[in-house]
């Protein structure tokens, strides 16, 4: 059998640099040459890294784990589109041979108020923890594990609460939003609890606390462009964001009645 023989490009980088939050950050070019389609993005960038090393210089530094899609730490823009240009990708499953020999590419950081840089592609996210944190959990003791058709829940709504939960925070959505708007990933948050019977009894604070603590946080405003959804490498869609509307207006209804 004849083996196929790899195919090899040559990238001009055009990467952000930055010391540091309080450092001012500036643009380094860089030659990526003989990089094997093959490769991922994030692999791409270790063959650059290699000789940067061997020169004796700065790495680039980016975030990165299980590089398989599912952690959510990886994330840059890449020619001004998060995790690059194919849907429902993360940066680190991009593979090269979606990019054309001799290429340029600008490679950027998440872009928002609330994710400040803290060097080069890394930006601080824990934003999205303290958001996690203010209500995107269950308290309410459900003691041991039920059979599974103990509490019925219909087939629409497990497939919506499942493709919420699919969220891995990863924030593809703040970056690519013109008004750093972090919606998608909160009505995520909110979504896949809200819609489950184990989620009803906390359904309200759950709503009101997550939308707070976003706000705190500096995001800013939904205008519906739904490039969030666009971005977003799971395919969320911006219905939960009408979801998560309805259930805070309910939510602060409730709460002035009670008052």
């Amino acid at each position: 059998m004849n083996k196929t023989m790899a195919t090899t490009i040559n990238l001009t980088l055009k990467v952000w640099r930055q010391k540091d939050r309080n450092t001012p950050g500036r643009f380094e070019i860089y030659c990526a040459d003989h990089i094997d389609t093959d490769m991922s993005f994030l692999e791409m960038l270790d063959v650059v890294n290699e000789k940067l090393i061997k020169e004796g210089k700065e790495p680039i530094a980016f975030d990165h784990d299980c590089r398989e899609g599912i952690c959510g730490l990886c994330g840059a823009m890449v020619n001004g589109q998060a995790h690059g240009p194919l849907r429902d990708t993360t940066l680190c499953q991009l593979h090269m041979r979606h990019f054309q020999n001799n290429a340029t590419l600008v490679i950027e950081p998440w872009r928002s108020r609330a994710f400040p840089v803290i060097k080069d592609l890394v930006v601080d996210r824990s934003a999205f923890d303290r958001i996690a944190m203010a209500g995107g959990f269950i308290s309410i003791k459900t003691g041991s594990a039920p059979e599974a058709h103990t509490l019925l829940v219909s087939k629409s709504k497990s497939d919506m609460a499942m493709d919420a939960a699919a969220c891995i925070a990863c924030a593809a959505c703040v970056a690519a939003c013109p008004n750093g708007s972090a919606m998608l990933y909160t009505a995520a948050k909110a979504g896949h609890l809200n819609l489950l019977p184990q989620g009803q009894p906390e359904k309200d604070q759950r709503t009101l606390s997550l939308v707070q603590q976003m706000d705190r946080e500096g995001f800013g405003h939904c205008s519906n462009i739904y490039e969030c959804e666009a971005a977003c490498p799971k395919g969320i869609s911006v219905t939960n964001i009408t979801r998560l509307n309805r259930d805070y207006f309910l939510a602060s209804r409730s709460r002035e009645q009670k008052v």
